[in-house]
């Protein structure tokens, strides 16, 4: 069966495939052994966080000012495919959070100081990134935030409470959108803000999520009451939020989409290997052809996703505000990833019921991809008005 991830493609030199064979080398010593375990704790370990640093996973996108690599783009994407590729969506949701969503607010808008304080060790992993923007009552309807920073003397007060947090159970702190004003109709977000709160700060309260996905990211509830967080420790401008987080949002999204290519292409790939063992007839259910036609189709789609996504991924390198694109990406390749997780649990018969079984954890994070970083509904919503508006 031929490999969804190394077949050609015109934007990878032998550079790009080069890294890409030293990254499987390093998911496969350091991480694949180990993962199934953080994933029963619901929790990545700091020594794999510091050897994903030792080896500049970390900051494959950051300025070397910080630590970082400052890598093309597509060393990211080979890197985004390749943790997708593990099979293991909470270490997957884990890494691209801190690596390409949590710190990448202080990356772009960070002043010199913050991002010393926070980006440097976050790429050295001493230190672990949380984005925390979702409440209760608001997703990416950022009109109904409701988090509030009232300004005391030298510090803001800070007054949150944030939902489905990743890394949220570990992270050393969190990235956070609040309103630095009075609260405003939809039409007018300028009273957002984005701000660094520590996580030993006193009144926050984490706790922890019992999301049936992504288990190794630490999903968990963050509770912020009363707490003094230093204005120095506001990103960028005040009330710049809404601005900051649009910018970034096509990272996460694209981030999302790639990783998600790599976990459509092991899923086909492990489904694969149980079907060429599994007896049926006097020969073996990969050798059946309504099977084989089935993932002849799945393969298909995970191509077309995957080249969708590369396409998204040249646009985003030239112009960081690629919204179709980076939207249509994400769209297509998490849809793409659920489709085959679930037509792979189908392909396993009753072992795709069993608890336990690897392939209906994938089902469970396949399926919570779809809603990250903007549901498949709001993404359709955005590729129409933003594609029909660039053509026009």
């Amino acid at each position: 069966m031929t490999d969804p991830l190394s077949s050609p493609s015109p934007h990878f030199t032998a550079e790009h495939e080069e890294f890409r064979a030293s990254v499987r080398t390093f998911f496969r010593k350091e991480v694949v052994p180990y993962a199934a375990e953080w994933e029963r704790r619901r929790a990545m370990p700091r020594s794999a966080w510091h050897a994903f640093a030792a080896e500049g996973l970390l900051g494959l996108n950051h300025p070397t000012s910080v630590g970082g690599a400052g890598l093309d783009f597509f060393h990211s994407v080979v890197f985004l495919e390749e943790l997708g590729r593990t099979g293991f969506g909470g270490v997957r949701f884990a890494v691209a959070l801190h690596a390409y969503m949590g710190t990448s607010y202080l990356a772009t808008n960070g002043s010199p100081e913050l991002r010393q304080r926070y980006l440097r060790p976050a790429v050295a992993g001493d230190l672990i990134a949380a984005l925390a923007i979702t409440e209760p009552q608001a997703g990416s309807d950022l009109a109904r935030l409701e988090a509030t920073a009232v300004e005391d003397g030298d510090h803001l007060v800070v007054d949150a409470e944030k939902r489905f947090i990743v890394n949220g159970g570990f992270a050393d702190f969190f990235v956070t959108a609040v309103r630095t004003g009075e609260r405003q109709l939809r039409a007018n977000q300028g009273n957002l803000s984005l701000l660094v709160v520590d996580r030993t700060a006193e009144g926050v309260h984490v706790l922890p999520n019992d999301s049936i996905a992504w288990r190794a990211s630490g999903m968990a509830d963050i509770s912020m009451r009363g707490v003094r967080v230093p204005k120095e420790n506001v990103i960028g401008r005040r009330n710049s939020g809404f601005v900051q987080i649009m910018k970034n949002m096509q990272l996460e999204r694209l981030a999302a989409g790639i990783s998600a290519v790599g976990d459509a292409a092991n899923c086909l790939d492990t489904t694969w290997r149980y079907l060429k063992r599994r007896g049926m007839f006097e020969s073996t259910l990969s050798a059946k052809q309504a099977v084989r036609h089935k993932m002849a189709d799945l393969l298909t789609e995970v191509e077309a996703a995957r080249q969708l996504a590369h396409h998204a991924a040249w646009s985003y390198a030239r112009d960081p505000l690629s919204i179709t694109a980076c939207s249509m990406a994400k769209l297509k390749a998490t849809e793409v990833a659920r489709t085959v997780a679930e037509e792979c649990r189908h392909l396993h018969g009753s072992e795709g019921f069993r608890e336990g079984a690897p392939i209906v954890q994938t089902v469970h994070d396949a399926q919570a991809a779809t809603v990250a970083a903007g549901a498949s509904e709001v993404m359709r919503d955005i590729v129409v008005q933003s594609g029909y508006e660039e053509l026009s």
